[in-house]
C-alpha cells in the first residue's frame, strides 16, 4: 500500500469492530478468531465494540453514532466493519454509515484483491481493483422536482483533480509492487468527458507529478471504457493486473469480478487513507441467510489479513492467508455459497486451526 501506515509495522493493534447489520454480526468473529490466533507474531490486539449501521438507526435515530467515530479517531488504529442493511428505498434522516465513516475517517480508497487459489477448479485470475472512495455519485446529492411531465429526478457526480491524483497514486504504487505492474484505467470520458475525462488524465499524469522522478516508469498503463471492462473481466480475466476507477465504476466492477473465484463471500477489501485502515469484506447484509450459520467468513478473514499487511504485518498476514488457501484448496470444509455442507463456526475453526 502507498500510505505511511504500511512502511513500518504498527507496534500497537487496537482494532474498533463494527459488525454493523445481518451477517456482519456472524463473519466478524471469525475475523477476530483469526487475528488472535497470530499469537505472539503480532503485538496482542486490543478489540473496541462499536455500533453503526441500518437496524440500530431503527432503533435510535442514529445509524453512525459520534462515539463510534470518536473511538475510531482517538483510541483505535485500525477498524473491521461487517455488514450495512442500506434500503433500496429513501428513509428520512438514514445514510449509509459505510459512505460516512470514509469520508469521516478520509480512508479514499477501497483496495480490492480477487484472486483464485492455486489447485482449485476455475480459471485463474488475479486483479486488484483500486477504487476511489469519497466522491463520484456517492456524495448523495439529489433532487427530485414535478414539471409538467411528471416527476423529474438529478443527480450530482462530483469528480476532483486531487481526489483522482490520490488515488492514482495508490493504484500505481499497488502496480508498482505486483509481478505484472501493469494499470487500467476505468473510464466512460467517450460519454462523460468532463467528469470521467478528468479522472482519466489526473490518472494518467500521475508519473509526471514532482518528486517522482521515473518511479512509475516500469508500470505499463492502458485503459477500458467500463462496459468493455466488464465484458472482458468475463472474456478474459487474465489480462488485468490492477485496475483503478471512480467510485461507482469500482464498486460494480469488482462485485462482478467475484463471480470470477465463486463468491462474494471470498472476496476481502480494506478501505485505506493514509493514516488508518479499516478491513471490510465486500460481500453484503445478506438477510436471507441471517441466523443460519451459512455465511461465508472467508471475505471477512481475508480482509483481517489485509488490514494486518496494511499496517506492516506482512508476515502475519500471509499465515492468514495461507490457511484459507489450503481450506479452499482441500475443499472439505465449506459453507454453501461454495457448494459445500458446513457452516461458518466450522470454516472458522477449519482455518484457524491451519494459521
Amino acid at each position: 500500500m502507498a500510505s505511511a501506515a504500511a512502511r513500518t509495522a504498527a507496534k500497537k493493534l487496537t482494532i474498533g469492530m463494527i459488525p454493523a447489520d445481518g451477517i456482519g454480526r456472524e463473519v466478524l468473529p471469525a475475523a477476530q478468531r483469526a487475528i488472535e490466533a497470530l499469537g505472539s507474531s503480532i503485538p496482542k490486539p486490543t478489540f473496541v465494540p462499536l455500533l453503526a449501521g441500518f437496524e440500530l438507526f431503527t432503533r435510535t435515530g442514529q445509524a453512525l453514532p459520534e462515539e463510534t467515530v470518536d473511538s475510531l479517531k482517538h483510541e483505535c488504529n485500525a477498524a473491521m466493519f461487517g455488514a450495512v442493511s442500506s434500503p433500496s428505498r429513501k428513509v428520512t434522516g438514514y445514510s449509509s454509515p459505510i459512505v460516512a465513516l470514509r469520508k469521516k475517517l478520509d480512508l479514499y480508497a477501497n483496495v480490492r484483491p480477487v484472486k483464485s487459489v492455486d489447485g482449485t477448479s476455475g480459471r485463474k485470475v488475479d486483479m486488484v481493483i483500486v477504487r476511489e472512495n469519497t466522491e463520484c455519485l456517492y456524495i448523495k446529492e439529489e433532487t427530485q422536482t414535478t414539471t409538467p411531465a411528471g416527476k423529474e429526478a438529478r443527480a450530482t457526480r462530483l469528480i476532483t483533480e486531487r481526489a483522482s491524483r490520490r488515488i492514482g497514486q495508490m493504484a500505481f504504487e499497488i502496480a508498482l509492487n505486483r509481478p505484472n505492474r501493469h494499470l487500467t484505467i476505468v473510464h466512460k470520458s467517450n460519454v462523460l468527458s468532463v467528469t470521467d475525462g478528468l479522472f482519466r488524465e489526473t490518472v494518467r499524469a500521475v508519473p509526471t507529478l514532482p518528486g517522482v522522478d521515473g518511479r512509475y516508469d516500469a508500470v505499463t498503463v492502458d485503459e477500458q471504457l467500463v462496459d468493455s471492462m466488464v465484458y472482458r473481466m468475463f472474456r478474459e480475466p487474465e489480462v488485468f493486473d490492477v485496475a483503478v476507477a471512480p467510485n461507482m465504476y469500482g464498486d460494480i466492477i469488482s462485485d462482478a469480478a467475484a463471480a470470477l473465484v465463486g463468491s462474494l463471500g471470498l472476496v476481502p477489501s480494506v478501505n485505506a487513507g493514509d493514516s488508518f485502515v479499516m478491513g471490510e469484506p465486500v460481500h453484503g447484509s445478506a438477510p436471507d441467510i441471517v441466523g443460519k450459520s451459512i455465511a461465508n467468513p472467508i471475505a471477512a478473514i481475508r480482509s483481517a489479513a489485509m488490514l494486518l499487511s496494511h499496517l506492516g504485518h506482512h508476515d502475519a498476514a500471509k499465515r492468514i492467508d495461507d490457511a484459507v488457501d489450503s481450506v479452499l484448496r482441500e475443499g472439505q470444509v465449506l459453507t454453501p455459497d461454495l457448494g459445500g455442507k458446513s457452516t461458518t463456526e466450522e470454516v472458522t475453526e477449519a482455518v484457524v486451526k491451519r494459521i
